[in-house]
C-alpha cells in the first residue's frame, strides 16, 4: 500500500510460520515402526507396490523366525498392486506362526487378498473394503501386450480362488463383484465371509 504523505509508512503484517502438527523430529515416526516391530506389530498403508512388498515380507519373515508368537498385521488404507499383493499373500501361506490381520479405513482390490491371507482377520468400526479389479496399463507390440494379458488373467484367477476358498463363494461371484466395484462394510463383509467380525474393543 503506498504511503499517504504526512503519515508513517504502513509495516507490513508480520510473516507467521504456519503450525506443525508433528514435532519437529525427523526419526520419530522411525521410532514408531522400532517399537511397533518390537511388540510384532507391522503396519501396511497407502499404495503397495513392488518394493514396498519387498519390505513388508521381510519383516514378516523376521518376525516368524524369532519367536514362535502371533504377527499382527494392520492394514490401513491399503491398496496394492496385483503382483505385490500375490507376492505378499505368498509369503504369508509359509509363515510358521499365525497372522492376525486388523483392517482400517479402506482396503481396495487386491490388497484384500493380502487380508484373505490372513488367519484371522477383523475390522476397525467404519472400514470399507471395496472389491475391484487392479487398474492395468500396458504398452508394447501386440505379441508382448497378449503374453502380458495372459499373465494378469492367470494373476486374476489365483487371487479369486484365494477369495472363493476364504469366504465359501463361487469364484464367478466374487469376479463379478470386483468387475463392478463392491463396496463391503464391516458387517457385509462379516456376511461375506471376508473377515471373522469386528475388532474387539480393548
Amino acid at each position: 500500500m503506498p504511503a499517504v504523505p504526512g503519515r508513517p509508512p504502513i509495516a507490513p503484517p508480520p510473516v507467521v510460520t504456519p503450525a506443525r502438527a508433528w514435532p519437529d523430529r525427523p526419526q520419530w515416526p522411525d521410532q514408531v515402526y522400532e517399537r511397533l516391530f518390537e511388540r510384532r506389530i507391522v503396519l501396511a498403508h497407502g499404495e503397495l507396490d513392488d518394493e514396498a512388498a519387498t519390505s513388508l515380507c521381510a519383516q514378516l519373515l523376521t518376525l516368524d523366525a524369532e519367536r514362535n508368537e502371533p504377527i499382527r498385521l494392520e492394514l490401513q488404507g491399503l491398496s496394492a498392486e496385483l503382483a505385490a499383493a500375490l507376492t505378499v499373500m505368498g509369503v504369508l501361506d509359509v509363515l510358521r506362526v499365525p497372522v492376525r490381520a486388523y483392517a482400517g479405513g479402506q482396503v481396495a482390490g487386491p490388497a484384500v487378498g493380502i487380508l484373505a491371507a490372513a488367519s484371522e482377520r477383523r475390522a476397525y468400526p467404519n472400514t470399507v473394503f471395496m472389491l475391484s479389479e487392479p487398474r492395468l496399463g500396458f504398452e508394447g507390440s501386440a505379441t508382448s501386450l497378449s503374453s502380458r494379458e495372459q499373465q494378469v488373467r492367470a494373476m486374476l484367477d489365483a487371487l479369486y480362488l484365494r477369495l472363493a476358498s476364504v469366504t465359501g463363494r463361487e469364484v464367478d461371484e466374487i469376479r463379478a463383484d470386483a468387475r463392478r466395484g463392491r463396496y463391503l462394510t464391516v458387517d457385509d463383509a462379516t456376511g461375506y465371509g471376508l473377515i471373522h467380525g469386528p475388532a474387539a474393543t480393548r
